[in-house]
């Protein structure tokens, strides 16, 4: 799994345990719906770390903990 997709899994799965829908995420990081389903799109490639902290700052969680979970720990690697 590459960086951005192991990124994408763990927003899903923050949202399915706080039960909260891909929408509601958006809204409580004040981040348009099309931003988020984009990113959960498989052939774009880029998610800034801005993006990410406003993801957190919705979910009230730190960057520390978003990528504290082993999905980020076994990542392809991104330089071919």
């Amino acid at each position: 799994m590459n960086a951005k997709d192991a990124a994408a899994q763990r927003l899903k799965e923050l949202c399915h345990e706080r039960k909260i829908t891909l929408n509601e995420l958006a809204n409580l990081s004040g981040v348009t719906p099309s931003t988020l389903y984009s990113i959960m799109d498989k052939k774009r490639r880029d998610i800034s770390v801005l993006t990410i902290k406003k993801f957190c700052d919705g979910l009230e969680l730190s960057l520390a903990e978003f990528f504290d979970d082993r999905i980020f720990n076994d990542l392809e690697p991104e330089i071919q």
